[in-house]
C-alpha cells in the first residue's frame, strides 16, 4: 500500500484534533488576529501610497529671511545661526 499526499493529510489532521484538542480554539482566535492585523496594515499601505491623500494636505509657502548682522561683527560659520551646519561625511 502505497501513502500518497491524501493519506497524509488525514493523518496530519487526525493527530492535530488527538493531541492539540485544548490548544485548538485559542490557535484559532490567534489565527484570527494576526490576519486582522495584517488586513489594517495593508490596508494603511495602500492609503499611504494613495496620490488623493497627498493632494488633500496644505501647501506651505516659505520666505527666506536675511538676518542682519549686528554691530559690524563677523559672525563664524556655526555661531550665532539658526541654520544647522551641513553634515559632512
Amino acid at each position: 500500500m502505497r501513502l500518497e499526499g491524501w493519506h497524509l493529510i488525514i493523518i496530519i489532521v487526525l493527530a492535530l484534533v488527538l493531541f492539540a484538542a485544548p490548544k485548538l480554539p485559542g490557535m484559532a482566535r490567534s489565527l484570527g488576529q494576526s490576519m486582522r492585523i495584517f488586513k489594517s496594515e495593508v490596508r494603511e499601505m495602500k492609503k499611504d501610497g494613495n496620490p488623493e491623500a497627498a493632494a488633500d494636505s496644505d501647501a506651505v509657502e516659505g520666505k527666506v529671511v536675511n538676518h542682519p548682522r549686528s554691530n559690524g561683527t563677523e559672525s563664524r560659520p556655526g555661531e550665532g545661526t539658526d541654520v544647522p551646519p551641513p553634515n559632512r561625511a
